[in-house]
């Protein structure tokens, strides 16, 4: 039988700072990285006082698309986008450098205005993150920043910025020195091109702030690395900002988890997103799943949108490891049947039953490559695989979860989606609808009930079906004798 083989798509983005290009295939009803090219051209740098580009920046980003050109050829035209942002909008001599670009790539340059812009990266946003309600979505360009809020995959407020971390080292860090002063002059710079639009942002309001691209990408890793957790505060980009003030000259800085690569832009970018948390009044900010190539591509593959990234991302999974959805969905619904009976008395954070229901649904995805260790293939394949909608914390809880969804019982360890009392919990409910389901058929799992009383379940199962089923009956208590043993303690009772 001859296989359908998915088209390659190709996203360019020729930034101000970099130039990319993301090569992908549809699998499964996900997008699948096949190739990810990235250049530091620094196009920006190369615009003098009168906005024109060097020879010698064109030349960087000529020679560039050389190297990306090569990879084009094997991707059909109707599959190819390639745009042009802030750089190269200012640029009075972009004509030179696009006819150039024309003859290298085989394909035009698409120039987008900065709203198109903002646009196309809150379609990026919203097709790899989760969550629901309005949410403020902020990128930091090399020229230009984007400020948008939306709701679903409709944005109600589009605004770019003529602020940007390559411009602002050029303005603010051109001596190298990371003074006071300098960060000082770069913040309220920032904050006066931000002004106009901050009393319409606040009125239109939002429920999550979510920033994409690499300079909020670059401050979560410091952040990771120096183990914080995930989410951006004020507070902790102030902190960045006093480790970066300790070394004279931009060359010296050495903060753990600042890369090379990153460190020249870093305290421009920093400056930026402190004058936007300050202007507007931003309390925490997470790290998107994608911006504006993530856009590029979704907006070519018309059979990829879909309202909850979330599901999309588990049937995507369940599809591409050929994982049982019939028992999967029976376990879950189970899962979340026993949270139901102790939500009065447990009262979980609102994405607990969200991260329980996406464990349960992948809770066989490590038995595909063997039994024994399930669990810890599970835990590898999750860790490793582009969850789009879940964040980074929210991956980590649920390969946990799944390492010890059976068997042997261990504490859950530091994690940052959930409380550690909320992530103990859900493991407790899912290891318990495992082992509820494991006769793999709905009709022959048996009514039950079960109880909190702070800590402790109670778990309560019909007496005559305990009996007639001997196996599960034995399972139950040792599961019951394996939580009370780890100080969570859980009886079973017959009815």
């Amino acid at each position: 039988m001859e296989r359908t083989v998915s088209p390659l798509y190709a996203a360019i983005d020729l930034g101000s700072n970099s130039f990319h290009m993301w090569i992908v295939k549809e699998v499964a009803g996900s997008v699948q990285t096949l190739a990810k090219i990235k250049r530091k051209v620094r196009l920006a740098a190369g615009l003098n006082s009168d906005n024109t580009l060097s020879d010698e920046a064109m030349q960087r980003g000529w020679d560039c698309l050389s190297l990306f050109a090569e990879r084009l050829q094997d991707i059909p035209d109707a599959n190819i986008r390639i745009v042009g942002t802030a750089a190269l909008r200012t640029a009075i001599n972009a004509d030179a450098f696009l006819s150039r670009a024309k003859t290298i790539l085989g394909h035009p340059v698409n120039i987008i205005p900065g709203e198109e812009e903002a646009r196309i990266i809150y379609q990026g946003v919203a097709h790899t993150s989760g969550g629901s309600g309005k949410r403020l979505v902020v990128d930091i360009g090399g020229a230009s920043t984007e400020v948008i809020i939306g709701e679903g995959f409709d944005a109600s407020a589009l605004t770019s910025l003529k602020v940007g971390c390559v411009t602002w080292l050029e303005r603010y860090f051109k001596d190298r020195y990371l003074t006071e002063d300098n960060f000082n002059a770069a913040i309220t710079a920032a904050k006066t091109a931000i002004e106009p639009i901050v009393e319409q942002y606040q009125k239109l309001g939002w429920e999550t702030c979510v920033g994409a691209s690499g300079t909020v990408q670059a401050l979560q890793e410091i952040m990771l690395a120096q183990g914080m957790d995930e989410v951006i505060t004020l507070q902790k980009l102030k902190r960045m900002q006093r480790q970066a003030m300790q070394y004279e000259r931009l060359e010296d800085l050495d903060i753990e988890g600042l890369t090379l690569e990153r460190a020249l832009v870093f305290p421009s970018g920093l400056s930026i997103l402190i004058a936007i948390f300050e202007s507007l009044g931003i309390e925490s900010m997470t790290l998107a799943g994608g911006a504006l190539r993530e856009g590029m591509v979704y907006e070519m593959m018309s059979q990829m949108r879909h309202d909850n990234v979330r599901e999309r991302t588990l049937m995507s999974l369940q599809a591409r490891f050929q994982l049982d959805t019939q028992h999967a969905d029976t376990v879950a619904a189970t899962a979340l049947s026993l949270l139901q009976g102790c939500d009065t008395e447990w009262q979980l954070e609102p994405q607990a039953q969200y991260l329980l229901h996406a464990s349960a649904a992948l809770h066989e995805i490590g038995t595909t490559i063997e039994f024994k260790k399930s669990g810890e293939h599970s835990a590898y394949l999750i860790s490793n695989s582009d969850l789009p909608g879940f964040t980074r914390a929210q991956k980590h809880l649920i390969a946990e979860l799944l390492r010890r969804f059976r068997e042997q019982l261990t504490s859950m360890p530091e994690q940052h989606a959930l409380s550690a009392q909320s992530a103990t919990r859900i493991l407790r409910l899912l290891r318990l609808a495992v082992i509820l389901c494991h006769r793999r058929d709905h009709q022959q799992q048996p009514p039950f009930s079960l109880s909190a009383n702070d800590s402790k379940l109670t778990l309560t199962l019909p007496a005559q079906w305990l009996a007639a089923n001997p196996l599960t009956d034995a399972e139950l208590q040792q599961e019951a004798t394996r939580q009370t043993d780890m100080g969570w303690p859980m009886v079973i009772t017959a009815s």
